[in-house]
């Protein structure tokens, strides 16, 4: 299975493969998001090691229906051959109806095929109001006239 673009990577391709992880994961669709990672990609997010797609799946699954009206943005902070550095933040509300800003940065490594054999995530969390949520688009795709990350001052 092959997952253009393929590395190494350019700056043009480190965004649109940055946008494609976005475009996928602002869909929550768990299965369609295991597709990108190798059979046996290995995570570190949070405290957790997660490896194989059947636990990616798995661990997306919990996190959806957890992270309730999940909206996400991804930039590119550098790229090099065949890796891939992203920082991201993320707004999210839990079922008591507290609003968080999910923010930080995931390391990436992927195979010859384009799909990710690795992913490192260092991520917090901020609780916020929901006057002060940033990501107002109806959930699944960010809009392409959406401002990013850096125009949101984020």
């Amino acid at each position: 299975m092959s997952r253009p673009p393929l590395p190494p990577f350019t700056t043009e391709t480190a965004a649109q493969k940055a946008r494609m992880a976005e475009d996928a994961w602002n869909s929550r669709d768990p299965a369609r998001c295991a597709l990108a990672y190798t059979p046996d990609s290995r995570w570190h997010n949070r405290a957790e090691f997660i490896e194989g797609r059947a636990a990616i799946e798995a661990f997306l699954t919990r996190k959806w229906n957890r992270e309730l009206e999940y909206r996400l943005i991804k930039e590119v902070w550098a790229f090099h051959a065949d890796r891939i550095a992203v920082r991201f933040a993320y707004e999210w509300r839990d079922d008591s109806g507290q609003w968080f800003r999910s923010y930080g940065n995931e390391n990436w490594a992927f195979d010859e095929n384009g799909l990710m054999k690795e992913r490192i995530a260092s991520i917090n969390d901020l609780p916020i109001k929901e006057a002060d949520r940033k990501f107002r688009w109806p959930q699944g795709r960010r809009p392409d006239d959406h401002p990013g990350l850096s125009d949101l001052g984020l």
